[in-house]
């Protein structure tokens, strides 16, 4: 049964932990602050129609301009088995050569970090968790847990555990994202709602994808339950936290690049966020959601942890098609605070509707208490903002934890 939190709330869960861990440290491409550091990925080899001619060496590909963003052709083809090579022009396959990532990805913040100012404010108003009357309805924050569906290599289906945990199915593949299946994390109260899946319960676990570092997303006793040799496909200068746990198949990959394992694309893609997990690693590692595509194209987005922004139009026209989003609706009050971090209910559907994604998965809600809005709100108003928008009920995936939906075609 729900309980109700008994500790402080820090609605920036990572930004006065003290605690010093593993520090991802650099092993990439130089950053921009508003564009991709690679052109975009071809989604198939071109056909060439007449021999090389010896005596022209090619002419290499412009680099992507900020302001342009073609998109590109659904679905993506299937990409080499095995996660570790990052795909991207002209070398779709082989080892990837040693990446010496930026020391720092502060550049590809699209907002400032607050500064002294709002950290004073933020300290004088005090709204660090909803008022008494908002914590009222933990009792009835939407808890279903059921069995995992039956699912195959034509399956695509979903199950949310909670917070920014999902068990994805996928091209044959289990999927985990944002794993967190502990009670407590770091700098936050209890769960208000328990764990939607039971560890035990789990197929084999096939892949994890990681969004960035916050505590409430990289979850180290989590990971700890997994076996060693499990593919985790992170955010670039994140990987030396996970060889540091002796994790051996591990992707770092910068935004607009991707891998495939088994027949499933994974693309890592912008997100309107940040990193940290000490005081002394601010954006050292970079953050973002991921695009999955199966064999048939089917197409998922998680959109990891976001605020509302430029990216979601981009994300949608680089890929098309895009099935379900899941993405975030909670964790926004008090507004001036959370706006550049955090989406709230209408702007993930606005985002969902940006993507052009057919349906959406709310999450990032009724699980931990990070901030001040009603513990309930989100879902009313996310109910809300998408029969305002005069979207088909049907497509509003709003699960209970613990529940489950499958992608039919």
């Amino acid at each position: 049964m729900p309980t109700t939190p008994t500790t402080p709330v820090n609605p920036f869960v990572a930004l006065t932990v003290p605690t010093a861990l593993a520090t991802p440290t650099a092993s990439g491409a130089p950053a921009f602050a508003d564009a991709p550091t690679a052109p975009p990925v071809p989604t198939a080899p071109p056909v060439p129609t007449a021999p090389p001619v010896p005596t022209a060496p090619p002419v290499p590909a412009a680099p992507l301009l900020p302001t342009v963003t073609p998109p590109a052709p659904a679905p993506a083809p299937p990409l080499p088995s095995g996660p570790g090579t990052p795909v991207g022009p002209g070398t779709p396959t082989g080892p990837a050569p040693r990446r010496i990532w930026p020391r720092s990805f502060a550049d590809r913040l699209t907002a400032p970090l607050p500064g002294l100012r709002g950290l004073a404010r933020f300290a004088r108003e005090g709204a660090l968790r909803p008022r008494p009357e908002g914590l009222r309805d933990i009792p009835l924050l939407p808890f279903a847990p059921g069995p995992l569906p039956r699912a195959d290599a034509g399956t695509v289906a979903v199950t949310w555990a909670g917070h920014a945990s999902w068990v994805v199915r996928i091209g044959g593949l289990t999927v985990l994202t944002d794993p967190v299946w502990s009670r407590r994390i770091l700098g936050t109260p209890a769960r208000v709602t328990p764990v939607g899946v039971a560890w035990d319960a789990l197929p084999p676990v096939d892949a994890v994808v990681i969004s960035h570092n916050h505590y409430d997303h990289l979850d180290a006793a989590t990971l700890r339950r997994l076996p060693r040799h499990t593919p985790v496909l992170v955010p670039a200068g994140l990987g030396r936290w996970f060889r540091a746990r002796r994790f051996t198949r591990v992707s770092e990959l910068d935004w607009w690049e991707a891998t495939a394992i088994g027949g499933v694309r994974f693309d890592f893609v912008p997100a309107h966020h940040w990193s940290k997990r000490t005081l002394f690693d601010t954006c050292r590692s970079l953050w973002g959601g991921w695009v999955l595509t199966d064999a048939d194209g089917r197409r998922l987005y998680f959109a990891g942890d976001t605020g509302y922004g430029h990216w979601f139009s981009r994300i949608g026209r680089r890929y098309p098609g895009i099935d379900l989003a899941l993405l975030p609706i909670g964790a926004y009050d008090p507004r001036w605070w959370l706006r550049d971090v955090h989406c709230d209910p209408e702007e993930a559907v606005r985002a969902a509707q940006d993507l052009g994604a057919r349906r959406m998965a709310p999450m990032h809600w009724a699980t931990f208490v990070l901030s001040a809005e009603p513990v309930l709100e989100p879902l009313t108003r996310v109910r809300a903002a998408w029969r305002r928008a005069g979207l088909p009920r049907e497509n509003l995936w709003d699960l209970p934890i613990g529940a489950s939906r499958v992608l039919a075609g």
